[in-house]
């Protein structure tokens, strides 16, 4: 069987389509995953096969912040820079499909052209569905750029996806993903080099600190002005740190407190169960990955999703969330303290991750993926 992956070029979307894309392709199907040109290095950076589909895509546009009255709109404009790399690639997604003759195509919610491409030429399609929020406002963003695009092919609205994967633990969806299927969250570091440290017993609390992948580039500063408060109020507080940042950020940062025992690229998990909280900003890969590693969180979101995805941490009582303009270096202390000394958060992460480890494991969803394409 001939299965196509699709992504946008960021890590954080591509990075969980990687484990299924391997499971696929250690149970014998051919896997090819289509991006844009600037992130084709990536992903052959994770072993896969990789073509582009459309020419470098810029997602400078997407933008942060915690207004709770803007938080729509925002969604809408960073949904809209989606809609604009799904329509560049379009072109490309189409001849791929109609040339390479896939059984099925996956693409992570956000890429578009795989799945338009695919409803063009009758091919099924499955989505994998990262985040707790619906996101309405992508789709509407995107089918009204689309739309000419989309009549033109025939279609007269963006498809669904014959079958949803959702990788959070069912108690922490909410009614509208009821319908989606399970599955486990098999967490890709990409490099993955692990310091010897987190293999070995800790003598005093440690704390991570990571922002991902998409909001560090936001800014100019990398996000220093953030961390850098965090880190020194922290410190003060007898609490090691590390800081999961891209090396090529974490280069041009100044001097970080000696606290501070690394900052740079880290294999979260591998990390965060050497650490006994967490502190992110509320994406997929971060979030998931410290409820499969059974951490406490303290969420800062920014972004979309992200304030989505702190509410279920924090309703699961698993963690604690400060939004963008409750955020100061002493709040992120007070809360960190509460989540190390009160042990019901402690029990609630592990919980979930006892919830998460129950999730189907991915080799045997491909067997589902094949009947979605008709060869069961």
């Amino acid at each position: 069987m001939r299965m196509l992956f699709t992504t946008v070029p960021l890590p954080g979307h591509f990075f969980p389509l990687v484990p299924l894309a391997w499971a696929c392709r250690a149970m014998g199907h051919e896997v090819l995953v289509a991006t844009s040109a600037d992130f084709v290095p990536e992903v052959l950076r994770s072993g896969l096969a990789a073509t582009a589909i459309g020419p470098v895509a810029s997602v400078a546009g997407l933008t942060a912040g915690g207004d709770p009255d803007g938080l729509a709109g925002r969604r809408r404009g960073n949904g809209r820079v989606f809609a604009r790399i799904a329509a560049g690639g379009l072109p490309g997604a189409l001849s791929l499909v109609d040339f390479w003759r896939p059984d099925l195509v996956v693409s992570e919610r956000a890429e578009l052209a795989g799945p338009i491409a695919a409803a063009t030429y009758a091919r099924p399609a499955a989505e994998l569905h990262w985040g707790v929020a619906p996101l309405v406002e992508y789709r509407a963003a995107a089918a009204e750029l689309l739309a000419p695009d989309l009549s033109a092919l025939g279609l007269s609205a963006l498809p669904e996806p014959a079958l949803t994967l959702n990788p959070w633990p069912p108690s922490l969806r909410p009614p509208y993903a009821a319908g989606h299927r399970r599955m486990r969250n098999v967490p890709y570091d990409g490099d993955s080099r692990v310091p010897g440290w987190a293999l070995r017993p800790r003598e005093v609390k440690r704390v991570c600190l990571t922002l991902g992948t998409v909001l560090p580039r936001l800014g100019e500063d990398g996000g220093y002005e953030t961390v850098l408060p965090i880190a020194e109020r922290l410190a003060a507080l007898d609490i090691e740190m590390v800081i999961a940042v891209d090396e090529k950020i974490a280069v041009k940062w100044p001097a970080l407190p000696a606290a501070v025992r690394h900052a740079g690229r880290l294999p979260l998990s591998h990390v965060l169960p050497a650490c006994d909280v967490a502190i992110h900003h509320g994406g997929q890969g971060s979030a998931l990955t410290a409820i499969g590693a059974g951490k406490p969180q303290l969420v800062l979101p920014m972004l979309d999703d992200q304030f989505d995805n702190a509410d279920a941490v924090v309703s699961a009582g698993a963690g604690l969330c400060l939004r963008p303009e409750e955020m100061t270096p002493h709040g992120v202390a007070e809360h960190c303290l509460e989540l190390l000394h009160r042990p019901g958060f402690a029990r609630a992460a592990t919980g979930l991750a006892v919830e998460m480890a129950a999730q189907p494991a991915l080799a045997g969803l491909v067997g589902e993926l094949a009947a979605v394409a008709g060869n069961p």
